[in-house]
């Protein structure tokens, strides 16, 4: 875990930034996917905050409530809570394996998110925003019980896809109501389900059609799939939503005579973002040990939320938990909510339930995290969907990693520390032209990919980042130093010192990307300290600076790693 300060770059005013990011029901372990999808988009741009010297919060939790995590229980014969124990456990190593940087990571089973998502449904019912009413739901005559929606499945009445859910259609993204699926079918025993009536509170969506168009209308930094796709919810007009079922395990209703009744996850989940900054708060993790910090981050006039979600959770990030603020009153609405498309593996959309995906434990048993980092991001769904072959990811590992940005970085150590006594040479009075050109196209980019990074053009960014290392590698090839320190020691001693400061900027700029490998690099080249403290430009390599014998940065991988992972994938 990291903390939520950092210091100030330069004379900027810091800037108050919440990374808030969609909570994994703890149901499985993790998958590429979800790694794609919104944590490590997530994590390289509250990297990248944290640089600029910015005030930033990266909140997110387990949602152990969730009805895949109750039908896993049922599945195994155990409880919901030792599912989600499991899980849970698994997530928190998941992230500390692949660097992941939250300042918590929580759950929506602990004593703080029922306070305040009972607290919030309390609200929202004083401002008469929730009613309640019956509802028809469908019910298990061979089970004897409602089914809430994850136990129903049947055939999308949008787009016609077999094996839609009663909540949300993979296919097609629409958001449903169990009873729209044709030909439903439950998942506790195959029977048909009935439809029968039960009484539930309802979320008056339909309250704040005009206040989200509105809200969303000024929001040209969105990209534009999520902003039309909300528009269009809005267009065809939001219909109240009931937000409690007929279930046990979850957060109970804090009125009398509801025993056998939850609020239903999909509403107390978005309330983690709240709680989780309300429980970083009153923690050790709060370097002010202020319990009342949260507002900083949730009332103020400056501060930022961003949302990093998968594209199958825009209408809950967009309309629902917007509505849900706006009936509170007195919380920020989100600034962003850059959702990412899918990752697909081989055409077919990652899922935790159907299996085909790289789990991501199983990966860490056999590889190094950025070189997953750095093809996940190269390779981001930003735009549209992107597809994982291993092929491609081991191309990307041995011809960019290892032959463009890891080999720039261990020949020119590696020449230096054997003919200028392992430390940094110092340069003329007077760099040449090519020598300047370098330097200050390795300054200038800090300002391209700075921006990218900011507008969450992670990929981009990253695109312009490595089209300096291909500069610097093409600046040594033609200078030479392996062949000039024989004839012109002050020639050879000028390109090094040249290459190790762009190589210091480029471990910088890389850094939100590639955390392991850029602070091996940031401590071959003989700095102190941590990278990211070090701000958001490129710290100089001084001339005499002593420097540790270098390693290789990554490993190139062999070819057959394609077929084996790929019979893996089959499996």
């Amino acid at each position: 875990m990291t903390t939520a300060t950092n210091a100030l770059a330069g004379d900027r005013t810091p800037e108050t930034i919440l990374v808030a990011v969609a909570w994994p029901y703890a149901n499985n372990h993790l998958h590429a996917g979800h790694l794609a999808g919104a944590y490590l988009p997530a994590d390289i741009f509250a990297r990248y905050q944290r640089m600029r010297g910015n005030r930033v919060l990266m909140v997110s939790g387990s949602d152990s409530h969730g009805t895949p995590v109750t039908v896993r229980a049922e599945q195994e014969g155990t409880t919901p809570e030792a599912v989600f124990q499991r899980y849970h456990q698994s997530f928190l190593d998941t992230w500390d394996g692949f660097g992941i940087s939250f300042d918590i990571f929580t759950s929506t089973d602990t004593p703080n998110h029922i306070k305040v998502a009972q607290d919030f449904f309390l609200r929202l019912r004083e401002r008469g925003y929730l009613y309640e009413a019956e509802q028809e739901l469908l019910y298990d005559p061979v089970a004897q019980r409602f089914l809430p929606d994850r136990y129903v499945e049947g055939t999308c009445p949008r787009c016609g896809a077999e094996g839609a859910r009663g909540d949300q259609c993979d296919n097609c993204g629409s958001t449903l109501d169990a009873l729209e699926l044709i030909n439903p079918i439950s998942k506790l025993s195959n029977a048909t389900p009935e439809r029968r009536a039960s009484s539930h509170f309802f979320l008056k969506l339909s309250a704040f059609t005009e206040q989200l168009q509105a809200w969303i209308g000024g929001k040209e930094h969105w990209r534009t799939n999520v902003r039309n796709f909300t528009l269009g919810m809005l267009r065809e007009g939001l219909k109240d939503r009931a937000i409690t079922r007929d279930l046990t395990w979850g957060v109970p209703i804090p009125l009398e005579g509801y025993d056998d009744k939850r609020i239903y996850v999909w509403f107390e989940a978005v309330i983690g973002y709240l709680s989780a900054t309300v429980e970083w708060a009153a923690s050790e993790a709060n370097p002010t040990g202020n319990a009342e910090a949260w507002r900083d981050f949730w009332t103020s006039d400056t501060s930022r939320t961003y949302h990093f979600i998968g594209k199958d959770n825009i209408p809950f990030h967009t309309v629902i938990w917007p509505s849900m603020i706006l009936g509170h009153g007195d919380l920020n609405l989100p600034y962003d909510v850059p959702a990412n498309q899918y990752l697909t593996m081989g055409g077919t959309k990652a899922s935790k339930s159907r299996g085909g995906v790289i789990w991501l434990p199983e990966y860490l048993e056999r590889y190094d995290p950025d070189p997953l980092r750095y093809m996940m991001t190269a390779n981001a769904p930003e735009t549209s969907d992107s597809d994982f072959t291993w092929t491609e990811f081991v191309r990307r590992n041995n011809d960019e990693l290892v032959a463009r940005w890891g080999n720039l970085v261990n020949r020119v150590l590696t020449i230096t520390g054997r003919n200028f006594d392992a430390a940094v040479p110092a340069p003329p009075a007077d760099l040449s032209p090519e020598s300047r050109a370098l330097i200050e196209r390795c300054d200038e980019a800090f300002e391209a990919v700075g921006n990218d990074f900011d507008h969450v053009n992670l990929r981009r960014g990253l695109t312009a980042a490595m089209e300096v290392a291909q500069a610097a590698n093409q600046y040594l090839d033609a200078r030479a130093p392996w062949s000039a320190v024989k004839t012109d020691r002050d020639h050879a001693a000028e390109t090094l010192y040249v290459a190790l400061n762009v190589i210091s900027g480029l471990v910088t700029m890389l850094h939100p990307v590639l955390p392991f490998s850029c602070a091996k690099a940031w401590t071959m080249l003989g700095h102190s300290g941590d990278v990211e403290a070090a701000g958001w430009q490129r710290t100089p390599v001084l001339p005499g600076t002593p420097l540790p014998a270098p390693a290789p940065l990554f490993k190139k991988l062999d070819d057959a790693v394609v077929a084996e992972e790929e019979a893996r994938l089959g499996s």
